[in-house]
């Protein structure tokens, strides 16, 4: 391990196997539960959740356990590393944040635990910014400033079919308000402040997905940007989402077009699209 400071992560920043290994970087998983069986987040496909879903198949989450990260700090600690960045999904969606400041306080070197109030690209942008700070030889409060500069640019923006499988999961938070129109709206929600809010109402999926393409061009501005496209069980929609958004966005350095995991896919449905949107 050449970069004296490592960082971690979860498994909802939906990285890919290419980039972690290519970075100073650790994966912690988190867990779904698919009728009484547990797997790893990643273990097991995201079609799997969705099919359970659609059959009402009972689907739950789990976050990490603290061992889980006090071990992974040791481990990391161990290989060479003098500090670790440790970034997560949002503190208000899920536990994982917690076990990991738990964690931390048993690590042999220093640990600072960031809460990226997002997930997904929302959350694996950050962390690759983190990582290729680290690679660069930033300091550990050079690989945190990284994390945060991306945070602080990003927003993210998402369809589902039904707040159904977001109000089973107790992650709806403000969108509730949406529920009693629910069969007549296709919601569009954006992540404010860590937490799911609702953004438009209209009134056909089509006109959603439309209002995601323009919501994202006009977020991105004029100059360079990366964009992740997420999908759950909606590769065709998806396809067609990033290739628009390729051809309205020249200046954007990459478009990332990405299914998300199980654990993600518990909670959003079968049907999601949603546009991450980080402006350099």
């Amino acid at each position: 391990m050449s970069a004296r400071v490592h960082v971690v992560t979860d498994s909802t920043a939906g990285l890919s196997a290419h980039e972690v290994l290519r970075h100073p970087l650790t994966v912690v998983p988190l867990q779904v539960v698919i009728g009484g069986t547990s797997y790893d987040d990643g273990a097991t496909s995201s079609d799997a959740v969705a099919d359970a879903l659609k059959t009402f198949t009972p689907v739950s989450t789990s976050r990490p356990a603290p061992q889980s990260f006090a071990d992974t700090y040791a481990e990391v600690a161990a290989a060479g590393a003098e500090a670790i960045v440790s970034i997560h999904l949002s503190g208000d969606m899920s536990g994982t944040f917690e076990a990991a400041m738990i964690g931390a306080k048993e690590s042999p070197v220093p640990v600072r635990v960031v809460d990226s109030r997002s997930l997904g690209m929302g959350l694996g942008f950050p962390v690759l910014a983190a990582a290729a700070a680290a690679a660069a030889g930033e300091d550990m409060a050079g690989v945190e400033a990284a994390a945060r500069a991306r945070m602080a640019s990003m927003s993210a923006y998402f369809y589902v079919d039904t707040l159904e499988y977001l109000r089973r999961g107790g992650r709806i938070g403000a969108a509730q308000a949406l529920l009693g129109t629910a069969l007549a709206v296709k919601p569009l929600l954006t992540i404010s402040g860590g937490r799911i809010v609702p953004l438009e109402k209209v009134r056909t999926s089509s006109r959603a997905i439309a209002r995601l393409a323009d919501i994202a061009v006009q977020r991105a501005g004029d100059g360079p940007v990366q964009i992740a496209v997420h999908h759950l069980a909606n590769l065709d929609k998806a396809q067609t989402l990033a290739d628009g958004l390729a051809e309205r966005l020249p200046q954007a350095e990459e478009i990332v077009l990405r299914e998300v995991g199980a654990v993600i896919g518990a909670h959003v449905g079968p049907g999601l699209l949603a546009v991450v949107v980080a402006p350099r």
